[in-house]
């Protein structure tokens, strides 16, 4: 998101048509909590994770994530892309 071609419409578009929901529950701040048992791998560069105590947890490469209905943001502090893969289980939808 933070290089110069980043097209945040297009994205909004792309993660709305992909990921039906999860844009509404994103808070202004990036915080958010999904319904779902939320599997997330590392797989290049580092982020971190801030819980809604604030505590904050760096992740690199190869690092992974389990959570459960958790409030979180993620945070790229270095600078630098960072690729993670995402599994969210247990969603409930009504399509």
């Amino acid at each position: 998101m933070a290089d110069p071609s980043f097209d945040p419409v297009a994205f909004d578009q792309e993660q709305r048509a992909d990921s039906p929901g999860i844009a509404d529950l994103m808070e202004p701040d990036g915080m958010h909590t999904t319904p779902t048992v939320d599997y997330g791998l590392v797989l290049q560069g580092e982020i971190v994770l801030e819980l809604d105590d604030g505590r904050c947890t760096r992740l690199s490469a190869g690092d992974l994530v389990i959570q459960n209905g958790t409030r979180h943001a993620w945070r790229n502090r270095s600078g630098e892309p960072v690729t993670m893969a995402f599994v969210l289980v247990g969603a409930d939808r009504d399509d």
